[in-house]
């Protein structure tokens, strides 16, 4: 196989990782603090086989294949590795660019490994029992809260006037719903119809589709709906008055939309998306019917797919859009800048009646509320900002806005909790209501899409990039 790759040797936190191509090898503990070692460019060429005489000292090479499993429970992932590019040869079927044959060997190899009473059980879990929301929805006709959980997968009903009292460990909900039935994963976005109460949930990186559950639904129950969507959709919003649903998509980042009553595999009926929208991983979305226009957070990872190099960071925005925005479709106004305090900007919310829009600003820790968001443009402050210790505010990701009742609602990524305040709250102020699932104090852990984890030696810490 002709490989023209990028080398990087990193000791990180004690543990050297080793990058050649598509294989990873951890080496042992590295000496010295956290580093970067070297960056090397490999020539074009073959890729060698290691050489056997490279196999750990202590079990010979041919002890390893005869043995992976024990190579790698003895702490010596070489051999280990050695086992696996054993025949039938992996190698070969790497050099000849058959990647598939190659994952059929390797998974062989594991298979055979595990061959036996080899059943190897975990010492310890770590893991975040509580609930992570996500997204926060308020059903004035019900009088009911809908919190989002993409930690345990479900979500949760409570009343609306739940409050949860100091020295309580929680509030319990008055409906969950989980459970493998259900086909909720890693939800993430939420809608309540304001009509019939039916409750829409998207997710991002896994499962691919919206699921919709009808009011009263309750434990480990089928949806009523599913719609398949495109990868890593992360929010949804709803235009009434078209019938149609707008979700975002942050990578490749684009805007998909359908009709609201979409199910199966119907396809949509317009895509918002290309290098003229500047639609660098959106993530909330909101509808402005009476404007005719729709209002999308970006976080400004910019890249382009399909050509190499095209990586880049722009300044978080919310980017203003006309209503029937097709391909290519560029944004009216762009709101950016250091004098917006944007950080992470998660979902939005519209208040047709003064049109104020609201942020909800995950890292900022902080909700931004923006005036006259039809025409606002460039780097303009908001006009109000929840935030401060009074607030309780931990990641906010979530916002809804309860015009009937004049309350606004944030849902906490960071601390299992949804904060109600004033409509027009300003400053650091403190809830009007709380409801926890989880005890005071509590921090998640925000495990999300977690693809690494190290162990610091030193420290004695667990290092797991989200």
């Amino acid at each position: 196989m002709r490989v023209k790759a990028l080398g990087v040797v990193t000791a990180v936190a004690g543990m050297a990782i080793i990058s050649t191509g598509t294989l990873l090898i951890a080496a042992g503990p590295a000496a010295g603090p956290s580093r970067l070692v070297s960056i090397q460019h490999f020539p074009d060429g073959d890729m060698c086989a290691m050489p056997v005489e490279h196999a750990e000292a202590g079990m010979a090479a041919e002890d390893a294949v005869a043995d992976p499993l024990a190579a790698f429970q003895r702490g010596r992932p070489g051999a280990f590795l050695m086992a696996a590019l054993g025949p039938p040869n992996l190698l070969t079927s790497l050099h000849q660019g058959n990647l598939y044959a190659a994952m059929r060997q390797l998974t062989a190899a594991s298979q055979a490994a595990g061959a036996g009473d080899r059943t190897l059980t975990a010492l310890r879990t770590v893991r975040d029992t509580h609930p992570t929301y996500s997204a926060v929805a308020v059903d004035v006709n019900s009088n009911e809260v809908i919190l989002q959980d993409n930690n345990l997968w479900s979500y949760r009903v409570f009343n609306r006037m739940d409050n949860t009292p100091p020295g309580t460990e929680m509030t319990q909900p008055k409906r969950l719903v989980q459970g493998d039935q259900t086909a909720l994963q890693f939800n993430n976005g939420l809608y309540v119809d304001p009509n019939n109460g039916d409750i829409f949930s998207v997710e991002s990186d896994t499962g691919d589709k919206l699921v919709v559950f009808p009011r009263e639904a309750n434990g480990n129950v089928a949806p009523k709906r599913i719609l398949h969507t495109p990868h890593r959709v992360y929010n949804i919003a709803v235009d009434e008055g078209h019938g149609e649903m707008f979700v975002t998509v942050e990578y490749p980042p684009e805007i998909v939309v359908y009709k609201k009553d979409a199910v199966g595999d119907v396809p949509p009926l317009r895509r918002i998306r290309g290098d003229r929208t500047g639609l660098d991983a959106p993530h909330g979305i909101a509808v402005d019917e009476k404007n005719q226009l729709l209002y999308v957070t970006t976080w400004g990872h910019h890249s382009n797919y399909q050509i190499p190099g095209t990586g880049a960071f722009y300044p978080p925005a919310i980017k203003v859009y006309p209503l029937n925005a097709t391909e290519g479709t560029a944004p009216l106004r762009v709101i950016t800048g250091d004098q917006t305090q944007l950080n992470w900007p998660a979902a939005i919310k519209l208040n047709p009646d003064n049109g104020d829009l609201y942020v909800a600003n995950d890292i900022n820790q902080s909700i931004l509320v923006f005036r006259n968001a039809a025409t606002a443009d460039g780097n303009v402050a908001p006009v109000r900002v929840v935030k401060g210790d009074k607030t309780r505010l931990r990641n906010p990701t979530g916002v809804f806005l309860d015009r009937k009742n004049q309350e606004l609602w944030v849902s906490n990524l960071g601390n299992a909790s949804a904060t109600a305040y004033p409509l027009m709250a300003n400053g650091n102020v403190a809830p009007i209501r709380v409801i926890r699932s989880a005890p005071e104090g509590k921090r998640s852990l925000n495990f999300g899409r977690t693809a690494a984890v190290a162990y610091d030696s030193k420290r004695e810490q667990l290092l797991v990039p989200n």
